[in-house]
């Protein structure tokens, strides 16, 4: 992050839990982290928010980035494989456009769901949310 010039900014809420793999759920943060670095550098700023869902015992993982932002005709195939947005006024980011794919089938074994929020212009939130075990 420091050498784009990015500030992480975390936000995680004391009893936070979640169950699963951890080398899986290290890399779903990582990739999350990474693609906000790397497309939303501009904003200067990533926050990682870890909080208690509407639900007694799930938890939200939220990435936001303060960047350009997504077209919105872009983000229902964020999570295919080889899939790579044009941000056209942005220089190609390099990577191979499987890190959110990972991502998808990783969360999909941990019965979690990602949802993608973006404004062009004001930066994009990935969010998680993992459910409680039961």
């Amino acid at each position: 992050a420091s050498e784009n010039g990015v500030e992480i900014i975390l936000d995680v809420q004391a009893g936070a839990f979640v169950s699963g793999i951890r080398d899986e759920l290290i890399q779903v943060l990582e990739n999350l982290i990474e693609n906000a670095i790397k497309y939303g550098k501009s904003g200067g700023r990533v926050e990682v928010v870890v909080k208690g869902g509407k639900v007694p015992g799930d938890v939200i993982l939220a990435v936001m980035d303060h960047g350009p932002g997504i077209d919105p005709a872009h983000v229902p195939r964020l999570t295919e494989r080889f899939y790579r947005a044009d941000s056209g006024n942005q220089p190609a980011a390099k990577g191979t456009g499987l890190g959110l794919a990972i991502v998808k089938h990783i969360l999909s074994r941990h019965q979690a769901q990602l949802s993608i929020q973006s404004t062009p212009g004001q930066g994009a939130t990935f969010s998680v949310v993992f459910r409680r075990t039961r």
